[in-house]
């Protein structure tokens, strides 16, 4: 991206609450500010039930952004649960063609897996409202570094393995919950060799388990090259016992990687990860092995 790119701000998923109306127009001024250009879907706001426009409309308003040569890059604000409900709208043979990327998180996991699954771009999980909160200056300052000098600040972030030194494979999931809506659909991506994010907001012990079983039970922990597990608010504000790693240790493959981090998810300080894009994660001691061999060479 260049200052003066035209970006498509959309809501996929439930509409925001008349209240969010400050916070997209703080997002619009700090965009703009930054040099771009957002022009915003007429489907933003919803109702007391977070409904906004039918799911066709919703994905034509999406759509109408990727046909658009002039918009750079898509941003969804939005969160919730009905983003599953545009898939079938969708024109993934325009989406794979354009050059231009989808970022979004939350419920939106199931958009950033369905174009991977359809198309084999990437998408990136991340917030952008993320811009104008409590830690505003530095993920604008991620942010712009990441999209203007082709930095990779936004997407660095720091984990610890629970089990093995590293991991290597193309990223796929999100929000736990979320993406298992993608399950027995034509939206559901192939799990061989992958690295699987799992991250939630919600939920605790009892749905966390139940969410695991269903993984297990399609077979998908035999399949991946790794877990990367992200935050789980709710678990992690409740103090959960046992906690997300100590239950994915329980279902995974006895030899199967695991990592976690507190830099993805739902905290205002969160990173992006791109969805579809290969990547490399290795312990602060295969990193040291790494390190001397190429300084001994």
């Amino acid at each position: 991206m260049k200052q003066g790119s035209k970006v498509g701000i959309v809501c996929c998923s439930n509409g925001l609450d008349q209240k969010q109306a400050e916070t997209v127009d703080l997002l619009v001024q700090i965009l703009e500010k930054s040099g771009f250009v957002p022009e915003l879907s007429p489907y933003l706001y919803g109702d007391e039930n977070g409904m906004v426009g039918t799911a066709r409309e919703r994905a034509q308003a999406l759509m109408n952004f990727y046909r658009d040569d002039s918009v750079e890059e898509i941003f969804d604000v939005s969160g919730g649960d009905l983003a599953n409900e545009i898939l079938p709208y969708l024109d993934f043979q325009t989406i794979a063609y354009g050059k231009k990327h989808f970022w979004g998180y939350s419920d939106l996991t199931t958009v950033l897996n369905a174009i991977y699954a359809r198309t084999g771009k990437f998408s990136v999980l991340y917030q952008v409202r993320n811009l104008t909160y409590e830690h505003s200056q530095e993920q604008i300052t991620d942010f712009l570094e990441t999209v203007l000098g082709g930095s990779s600040a936004l997407y660095d972030f720091p984990c610890e393995f629970v089990r093995g030194t590293h991991m290597e494979g193309m990223v796929v999931g999100g929000n736990i919950r979320c993406l298992l809506k993608l399950a027995g659909t034509p939206f559901w991506p192939d799990m061989r060799e992958k690295i699987l994010l799992l991250e939630s907001y919600g939920g605790g012990v009892p749905q966390m388990v139940t969410y695991l079983s269903q993984l297990s039970q399609m077979g998908v922990f035999k399949k991946v090259n790794g877990i990367l597990l992200g935050t789980f608010t709710k678990m992690e504000a409740s103090e959960c016992k046992p906690d997300m790693a100590e239950l994915v240790l329980k279902f995974a493959e006895k030899r199967t990687p695991i990592a976690q981090t507190k830099f993805i998810g739902h905290g205002t300080d969160s990173k992006a990860i791109r969805i579809g894009h290969h990547l490399k994660l290795y312990s602060e001691e295969a990193n040291k092995r790494i390190y001397n061999t190429i300084t001994r060479t």
